[in-house]
């Protein structure tokens, strides 16, 4: 509730807690830094009485800004990686909003899941449309919704923490997403049909780590439901 928000410490607990017990105060500093900037952001928009939920669906519609986007001559792609991260800001920023102000909920969890799938479809249609191969690019997603859903089975069958973190997870590919557009985006302004292999080389890289991701994953699970058993 707004006026009794939590501070750092105390958000960080917390975050802990919805997170299989990952203290961010712990975490490598980059991703301590990130943590803290959406905790900071999210005070600040809490204290505005803005929703979590109104935050998510400003993320899902910034997504749906980027494949809209790529296209444009010349900028498209700089514009549509803005707009990558500007979402994953929202991402994170709309977590922060419920954890700092007390307002997770168990639908709040699932809004935001779907919100990052359908993020990612509209990431992986950017990419298609600046010149991936469909195949590919089906691929990417679907290694991709095949690890949040292995992990959310585990879960349910008894895993008490999140598994491994993979390097497949929505980080990596917020990353791939953003240095793909940015990369293609430079390709294009020195030879316009550069941008097609770039992002093809970025939407290849995205599936190896979807898919080695998917692996470490399993592996983890494996583990962790036979020690369970």
């Amino acid at each position: 509730m707004v006026g009794t928000q939590l501070n750092w410490d105390q958000y960080a607990t917390a975050w802990a807690r919805l997170h299989g017990g990952f203290d961010p105060r712990v975490a490598a500093p980059v991703v301590r830094a990130w943590l803290r900037f959406a905790y900071h952001v999210g005070y600040v928009l809490g204290r505005l009485r803005v929703s979590p939920t109104a935050v998510t669906v400003a993320g899902v519609l910034l997504c749906f800004c980027v494949p809209l986007l790529v296209g444009r001559p010349g900028n498209g792609p700089f514009l549509g990686a803005l707009f990558v991260l500007l979402a994953a800001v929202a991402d994170s920023v709309d977590g922060a909003v419920a954890v700092a102000t007390g307002r997770t909920t168990r639908l709040g969890y699932v809004y935001d899941s779907v919100a990052d799938r359908l993020g990612e479809v509209a990431w992986l249609l950017a990419f298609w449309l600046v010149g991936a191969p469909g195949g590919l690019v089906v691929a990417g997603g679907a290694l991709s919704w095949l690890h949040e859903y292995v992990r959310a089975r585990a879960v349910a069958a008894g895993m008490r923490e999140i598994g491994a973190v993979t390097v497949g997870e929505r980080p990596t590919r917020v990353s791939v997403a953003l240095a793909g557009l940015l990369v293609a985006g430079l390709a294009g302004l020195i030879e316009p049909d550069l941008a097609a292999g770039t992002i093809t080389m970025a939407t290849a890289v995205w599936v190896l780590l979807a898919g080695f991701g998917l692996g470490q994953l399993l592996s983890s699970i494996r583990r962790a439901l036979l020690d369970a058993g």
